[in-house]
């Protein structure tokens, strides 16, 4: 889906999706899978599409936070959040797929649930693993095509449904992006009927 129309669907979505998708948060484990994550995260962090802010909580206290996503809307949700959280953040509008940063300025580059989203998902990884320094850290919580035959066909069936309409492309396979973005991949889970991936990787 071409970004414009992503920007859109999130923009609209923004004030219920903390709503609609929190049922999916606890049936799933998803928050217990984001906080492991952020464990890993240390010093100057990128968060790309950072949507509501799901991931503030899961940050120690010495992380200082760049927040930023193409929906305006889903931003605005974040800041709310961070005014309970309490984070060290700061937010910019910008595309995944062009960073407005220098080459080596993070620590630590986190995308979460994102990948599905992207229309080109290996350069924005590409981007990621750019502003990323060479001994930093990417941390990715994506969700793909499942390892079991019949979800995993079920997924195929709808997928194009369910880009119309969340924007979002749920039958990808996020450690093939991985590895065609070049970086390599230090640590690999999936969970959950084999459709949620923790990935940790470094720029090469």
């Amino acid at each position: 889906m071409d970004p414009r129309e992503v920007r859109e669907k999130y923009d609209a979505f923004a004030p219920s999706y903390d709503w609609a998708e929190g049922f999916l948060e606890l049936l799933f484990g998803i928050k217990r899978m984001r906080r492991g994550l952020l464990r890993s995260a240390r010093g100057k962090v990128l968060e790309v599409g950072v949507g509501t802010g799901n991931s503030l909580p899961g940050y120690s206290p010495d992380c200082v936070v760049t927040g930023v996503d193409i929906s305006r809307g889903m931003m605005q949700q974040a800041r709310k959040r961070n005014g309970r959280v309490g984070v060290a953040a700061r937010w910019a509008q910008m595309d995944t797929h062009s960073l407005g940063f220098a080459n080596g300025v993070f620590d630590t580059v986190v995308d979460t649930l994102c990948l599905c989203t992207y229309s080109e998902p290996v350069r924005a990884l590409k981007e990621m693993a750019r502003v990323c320094r060479p001994d930093g850290r990417v941390l990715l919580l994506e969700h793909g095509r499942s390892g079991r035959g019949t979800l995993a066909r079920v997924q195929d069936k709808w997928a194009e449904w369910h880009e119309s309409a969340l924007g979002c492309v749920w039958n990808r396979e996020p450690q093939d992006y991985v590895a065609q973005a070049g970086l390599k991949l230090t640590s690999a889970r999936r969970k959950v009927f084999g459709v949620f991936h923790v990935i940790e990787a470094r720029p090469t």
